[in-house]
């Protein structure tokens, strides 16, 4: 069945300066501007925070965005999460994770492929997606072997952030973002704009 997003995606035009501005930094860097955050644009507050917060989660830190990414995959395939897993497997992909691995990624305590510091990280994301209250001393026993306390703090907020996203999205039934959507006409003016003066295309 056809996903069709509950609720309307501002476009540009319809939101304020400040958040127009967000839009195109995001624009830029990914060439879109992701359905999800256009919804959460309804609430420009939130809007703002949400993505500052998920900046500083995939990207600062001492554990590698490789790792971050390969447990939102998991974390996104148990909470059945297509919007997500449309994005972030290609994320995942970009970042050295190959098809093989991400395909079969529910079998990884069988494969040989995953460090013990990864599948400590995988585990992590399957027990805290399930059921957060299941993580057993010795779980957390393995992950203080292979993590720092700073570090185990990082993998818990991407694994609890993209339980957040994953909701958030399956209730809205979100469409996948295609290439180019997201209404960024500064950007698209800008692009004309250097072809007319200099040719570029």
């Amino acid at each position: 069945m056809a996903r069709i997003s509950r609720i309307s995606r501002l476009d540009r035009p319809q939101v304020t300066p400040e958040i127009a501005a967000r839009y195109d930094k995001v624009f830029s860097q990914r060439g879109n501007v992701p359905n999800m955050f256009r919804v959460m644009a309804h609430r420009p507050e939130i809007f703002a925070t949400m993505q500052d917060h998920f900046a500083a989660v995939l990207n600062t830190g001492t554990v590698s965005t490789r790792l971050k990414e390969l447990i939102i995959v998991r974390t996104s395939q148990v909470n059945e999460t297509p919007y997500c897993l449309a994005s972030h497997t290609i994320l995942a992909r970009s970042l050295g994770w190959s098809d093989d691995q991400l395909s079969h990624l529910a079998d990884w305590h069988t494969r040989d492929d995953f460090t013990a510091a990864e599948k400590a990280a995988l585990r992590l994301a399957e027990t805290v997606t399930r059921n957060a209250n299941a993580v057993t001393d010795e779980q957390f026993a393995e992950l203080r072997a292979h993590y720092n306390e700073g570090e185990i703090v990082e993998l818990l907020c991407a694994i609890g952030l993209f339980n957040y996203f994953n909701r958030f999205n399956n209730a809205l039934r979100m469409e996948p973002t295609r290439p180019g959507e997201g209404g960024c006409e500064a950007p698209a003016a800008a692009h004309a704009e250097a072809v007319a003066v200099h040719g570029l295309e």
